[in-house]
């Protein structure tokens, strides 16, 4: 048996508009979180920025798990532009989520919030992301979000 292990890539800040609602579907309710950009990364093996004009595409299912569909970029210190897919769940006690629903500031601890990120960077000095998995946790804020990003060995 090989158990994993993982190496700490960066942090991402980044800054939210309010949620834009689709409404009750036949799946859920669906929402459209649209991401500013200029929010920071900052990790051992990369710096950078989040571009803006992008958006997190969510879907609260019956059963209160928040299914993240997120797509935007970083853009290095060094210029490079590099997508991401971040795919993930969200989900709580009920009382946690109702206080993350309504605007308020709520511990990360007090719910789980994981994705997978996957990079597409073009060949040179970032190519390593496009070969490997990687996994984040998160936290949400009114107005923001904070994810920590590590690359599985």
């Amino acid at each position: 048996m090989i158990k994993p292990e993982l190496e700490f890539v960066y942090e991402a800040s980044g800054d939210l508009e309010p949620p834009r609602q689709i409404g009750q579907t036949y799946d859920g309710a669906r929402r459209i979180i649209p991401i500013v950009g200029g929010g920071r990364v900052e990790g051992p093996l990369i710096k950078g920025q989040l571009v803006g004009n992008s958006a997190d595409w969510q879907l609260t299912r019956p059963d209160g798990v928040t299914v993240a569909d997120a797509l935007y970029a970083i853009e290095t210190d060094d210029g490079v532009l590099i997508q991401i897919r971040n795919k993930g769940l969200r989900h709580g006690p009920p009382d946690v989520m109702a206080r993350l629903a309504a605007g308020e500031e709520v511990d990360p601890a007090e719910y789980y919030f994981r994705t997978v990120p996957e990079f597409i960077a073009p060949v040179g000095k970032y190519e390593w992301m496009n070969r490997s998995i990687f996994v984040c946790s998160g936290a949400r804020y009114p107005l923001g979000i904070k994810l920590w990003v590590w690359r599985v060995l």
